[in-house]
């Protein structure tokens, strides 16, 4: 099968799984790892930020970001369609007790003047804002990039109200990778970023949180009463290290992948929305029959509302599989012309 569903679906290179094998381990919980700590040291580094945490999840990652970034009873600001809101099952509320407020915005951006307007004064009626947190690429959008001008502004606008900044930057590199832009860029304006390696850079496990020293000594204690706390984590966090050192260059290749794909399903009669990283939107008519028939055909993807469907190119992705999915889709879209 073609598995087009996600970039989370990738398996392990070689090089991954032996680096895995080889890996030095310690008690991560004690500090001791030192497969983790080259990890945290190297992902900082990346992000222009003092320290990072090692996390078994992009969820984990930015529910520490949340809990940090806020007290009880506290507001969260973010966009209708954030990860965060969405597809975290309600995590906000029941981990660190605060309530989050949906704003809209085209494409996962949210304006300056659109937080400014959601903030409320100080009363004791209304929660107090504490927390903004903006998504980078933008998953529900299909893969769109947060301008890193529109980025800056908006965030600076979240400062001038006191308000902290949270980025989900689960697939912040392909942002970086698609404008030629360093991931540092977008982070000097968040307070604290969430990073993936398991998505477009391929590692089986793992995310990290980074941010100044302080803050991620309290992520530390929060990510053990979350649950999170590992021991001899070295074994994942190497493949985690090894997708960073050398995986997210390629990451070009699943854009110029996507493209292809896009193209190839345009010419076929789809309507698609133009990627910019490695989501391709497509719209089909009626979206279970569809993958139901493209899976009869050996190719799969994902649900993305009644009537689109999302694609997503992956290290696993190769040239002749794009060819044979616009395929698949060609003959799809045949029979349903015959009919």
């Amino acid at each position: 099968m073609i598995d087009l569903r996600s970039d989370t679906v990738t398996r392990p290179t070689r090089a991954m799984r032996q680096a895995m094998m080889d890996a030095p381990v310690g008690d991560d919980v004690f500090g001791e790892d030192p497969t983790v700590n080259k990890l945290e040291e190297y992902v900082a580094a990346l992000l222009g930020k003092e320290a990072a945490i090692y996390c078994p999840s992009g969820t984990m990652t930015n529910q520490i970001g949340v809990y940090v970034g806020t007290g009880r009873g506290d507001e969260v600001l973010l966009h209708e369609d954030a990860h965060i809101f969405r597809y975290e099952a309600g995590a906000p509320a029941l981990l660190s007790g605060v309530q989050v407020r949906p704003l809209p915005g085209e494409g996962g951006i949210i304006a300056p003047e659109t937080l400014r307007a959601a903030v409320r004064p100080e009363n004791v009626h209304f929660p107090r804002p504490k927390l903004l947190c903006l998504e980078n690429t933008h998953n529900v959008a299909g893969g769109k990039i947060f301008p890193l001008e529109k980025f800056a502004a908006v965030a600076a606008e979240a400062r001038g109200l006191g308000i902290n900044v949270h980025l989900d930057g689960a697939r912040l590199f392909n942002a970086a990778m698609a404008t030629g832009l360093p991931a540092w860029e977008w982070c000097e304006h968040a307070d604290t970023v969430s990073v993936c390696s398991s998505k477009g850079l391929g590692a089986p496990v793992g995310s990290l949180l980074a941010g100044d020293e302080e803050t991620i000594r309290e992520a530390r204690r929060a990510r053990k009463a979350f649950g999170g706390g590992m021991r001899q984590a070295g074994v994942i966090a190497a493949a985690s290290l090894h997708a960073f050192e050398h995986h997210i260059e390629r990451l070009a290749e699943d854009h110029e992948r996507a493209r292809k794909l896009a193209a190839g399903l345009e010419k076929s009669g789809y309507t698609v929305e133009p990627p910019e990283t490695n989501i391709v939107l497509v719209e089909v008519g009626e979206a279970e029959s569809f993958l139901r028939d493209l899976a009869e055909h050996g190719v799969l993807a994902t649900p993305w509302g009644k009537s689109t469907v999302r694609m997503c190119t992956h290290l696993d992705i190769c040239d002749e599989e794009i060819e044979a999915a616009i395929e698949a889709a060609s003959r799809v879209a045949a029979v349903f012309t015959q009919l």
